[in-house]
């Protein structure tokens, strides 16, 4: 059956099965018994201990089946997959102020960065360990707060846990563009220039951390922590006084507040804004003919 086979010894043979390309070594110790001409392998130890390497017909090659090739698709194109991504993509809507005015849900983060992407920054503005008990002991993961701003009046928050410091901001600055919000600049006293400080005092507050905003003098600057300043200036706000309470360590907990705080500005109904507007349709009702249409 073999044109050597040992006897009750040990074997070490290494080769390449018969469809596959092959020299095969091999090395055999013990009694030879008896040889036959049928030859059915190159090597077969006895009824010892034997280790092989082998490769069979599903070689290395190059061939055609499942794998990343070269295509004549781009790779960064978006595909939008809600109704107002494709009003976005197709130019329907001109401003992300017409996405905030009839609050229409934000899904996807290329809407964002269609209107935004070359003014948005993002900050990572701390990541930190997570622990969770389980059977096999500790598992830890990583949390990622990072924000995103233009510093013209768009803000947002982004929060995500993952067991990789990179897929976490990754995931965090998605997070982040999806929760954009707009800030509502003001004026302190004499209204002449750009609005330069939040238009009234505003709250937040998540967990045991209070956060007021209050509007300052032009050219005061904003007093606040390094945390605090990050994210007023990514906001737009040049001058602000703040004030915190709670237990502002707890670093998550303070810059939500302040994101809460900011997020505030636009739900106050002041003096300047009680003339009527006309409300007009909203995209969706406007342009129903071409969201009937079946997308490619």
């Amino acid at each position: 059956m073999s044109e050597e086979r040992g006897g009750f010894g040990r074997g070490r043979g290494r080769g390449r099965g018969d469809r596959g390309r092959g020299r095969g070594r091999g090395r055999g110790r013990g009694l030879i018994l008896f040889e036959q001409t049928n030859i059915m392998s190159e090597e077969r130890g006895g009824f010892g201990r034997g280790r092989g390497r082998g490769r069979g017909d599903r070689g290395r090659g190059r061939g055609r089946g499942r794998g990343r090739g070269r295509g004549d698709r781009e790779e960064n194109v978006w595909t939008p997959v809600t109704k107002l991504g494709r009003l976005v993509k197709e130019g329907k809507i001109g401003s992300i102020e017409e996405i905030f005015l009839f609050s229409l849900p934000v899904k996807e983060a290329e809407i964002i960065d269609h209107f935004l992407k070359d003014r948005l920054q993002d900050e990572v503005m701390k990541i930190m360990p997570v622990q969770k008990q389980s059977s096999a002991g500790q598992r830890t993961r990583f949390k990622a707060f990072v924000a995103v701003g233009d510093s013209a009046g768009h803000i947002g928050l982004g929060v995500k846990c993952s067991s990789e410091v990179a897929t976490a901001i990754r995931g965090a600055i998605t997070a982040a563009k999806l929760n954009v919000a707009p800030v509502r600049r003001g004026y302190w006293g004499r209204k002449q220039g750009m609005p330069h400080t939040v238009p009234c005092k505003v709250t937040g507050k998540c967990g045991s951390v209070r956060v007021r905003l209050i509007p300052a003098p032009r050219g005061t600057g904003l007093v606040s922590s390094i945390a605090g300043k990050k994210l007023l200036h990514m906001a737009g706000v040049d001058d602000c006084y703040s004030s915190a309470r709670g237990h502002t360590r707890t670093m998550g907990n303070y810059i939500k507040a302040i994101f809460y705080a900011l997020r505030k500005t636009y739900g106050y109904l002041s003096p300047e804004l009680w003339k009527e507007n006309t409300l007009t349709a909203s995209p969706y009702q406007e342009h129903t003919d071409f969201l009937s249409k079946k997308a490619f």
